[in-house]
């Protein structure tokens, strides 16, 4: 699916007629948690807009002087999206490098951040007037990290889905927050045993003030919430006033025959109000892993929040990484970054169906699963037991016996909060050959097989 990079005017006036009103900006203050309320600015960062008054001699940041920085040019060359035999040399030179080699704003260079907030605009047909803004950060699990800090509190009970991302369950386990699981399937998030949940909740315990969800390519499921589901969120979000923290590392990763669903920064845009949704973006599957490149979109008050955060914990993004991501993107333009985008996720999906191939040929019998639409993972359930509908446990088989006959995965009870036992397991398709895949399917096939005679 191509985006729109050219947004109709006329549709985009009648959206914004539609657009509910903003929540307050006091409103927030029922959300941010009692550390961030007490964080002080940074008594430097916070006066760094003042140095660009013009005539302005300013005495005010240790910043190094860059004529003793060694770097003078950066060169590079990048896929053309248009033509894959093709490359287009970047370089990275004058003041765009020295941007990138000094300090700059918590949020991030100016110019990448218009240029992500446009990239939102096409994505999500958000525009910045409509009370939200935008942070960069080191990764968007630098910028998870910091908005779970920035309202939650020590104990708190929070809303997350099960199976989830296993690399914010320490991140919340840190903070001995209460983890409310709300069940998954195929369809993702099952938002009527959200609304059981938030409906049964016990008389004077204080209710959840966010929920987490991974909505595309759920690691570890593969799944892809529908749109009936993201929008009984949405509105439950407002019946019961919590946050929705809406993890998108897969955004772009969405292979699935019918049209993408709307993101849920995009469908609150239906509500009576906006400003419930906290978006995190990254770059890590489309540009690079290792940049470290991902950003959060959200309500003024919370962003602003995390950027508290930012500027007392490691001030600001890197830089340079910055400046080369800006490079890249403005080469590119938003048709170029639509067109590599299709070509990342095309890329993909052939990996899943080699994947679901060899699957089916060696576990067909031995496994069940759901094809995953977006992302790079399959989470699948080994039939363990010889004896239909007794469930097995994958722990010990993944981790000791799958291992020592040459597979390496995940048991599925590494992403569940609570560490229940379960007889799933994730498998990632994104780096293998279809040679190692059948390979790899081949042997687990062997494991398993070994495994349920001894329970015959």
């Amino acid at each position: 699916m191509v985006l729109d990079v050219s947004p109709n005017e006329e549709a985009s006036e009648r959206l914004k007629m539609q657009i509910g009103k903003q929540l307050s900006p006091e409103s927030y203050q029922y959300f941010l948690s009692d550390a961030t309320k007490e964080r002080k600015p940074s008594p430097i960062r916070g006066l760094f807009p003042l140095e660009n008054k013009p005539g302005v001699i300013s005495l005010l940041a240790g910043k190094p002087n860059d004529a003793m920085f060694p770097f003078e040019s950066f060169s590079f060359t990048v896929t053309n999206p248009s033509s894959s035999s093709q490359s287009i040399p970047v370089s990275l030179a004058g003041v765009d490098l020295t941007a990138g080699l000094q300090y700059g704003a918590t949020a991030g260079l100016p110019r990448l951040n218009e240029w992500f907030v446009g990239l939102q605009e096409r994505s999500h047909g958000r525009k910045s007037s409509e009370g939200w803004r935008l942070t960069i950060g080191n990764g968007s699990q630098d910028m998870i990290s910091k908005a779970i800090n920035a309202i939650i509190n020590p104990g708190d009970p929070v809303l997350i889905e099960a199976p989830v991302y296993a690399g914010v369950i320490p991140l919340f386990k840190a903070l001995h927050c209460d983890l409310v699981e709300i069940t998954t399937d195929a369809n993702g998030v099952c938002s009527s045993d959200l609304r059981s949940v938030l409906e049964n909740w016990p008389v004077g315990k204080p209710k959840p003030r966010a929920f987490y969800t991974v909505p595309y390519g759920c690691n570890p499921t593969g799944m892809t919430a529908t749109i009936e589901r993201r929008r009984e969120v949405l509105q439950l979000a407002r019946e019961h006033n919590f946050l929705i923290l809406e993890d998108d590392p897969y955004f772009y990763l969405y292979f699935g025959k019918a049209e993408r669903p709307p993101s849920y920064f995009k469908l609150e845009l239906e509500m009576p109000e906006v400003g419930r949704v906290v978006r995190f973006d990254s770059f890590s599957k489309v540009l690079s892993a290792g940049m470290r490149m991902g950003f959060a979109s959200g309500p003024k008050p919370i962003i602003d929040a995390v950027d508290l955060l930012t500027s007392s914990a490691n001030l600001q993004g890197s830089s340079l990484v910055q400046a080369i991501t800006l490079a890249l993107v403005e080469k590119w333009g938003y048709a170029g970054f639509f067109a590599h985008t299709q070509a990342v996720a095309e890329f993909y999906r052939e990996k899943r169906d080699a994947f679901e191939k060899a699957l089916q040929n060696h576990l067909g019998e031995l496994a069940e699963w759901c094809t995953p639409e977006a992302g790079m993972f399959f989470w699948f359930k080994l039939l363990i037991s010889p004896n239909p509908g007794e469930e097995g446990d994958s722990k010990e088989l993944i981790e000791t016996k799958a291992y020592e006959g040459g597979v390496l995965a995940l048991p599925g009870t590494v992403f569940l909060p609570n560490g229940r036992k379960t007889a799933y397991v994730r498998a990632s398709f994104s780096l293998l050959t279809a040679e190692q895949v059948n390979e790899a399917m081949r042997r687990l096939r062997v494991v398993i097989l070994k495994e349920r005679e001894t329970q015959d």
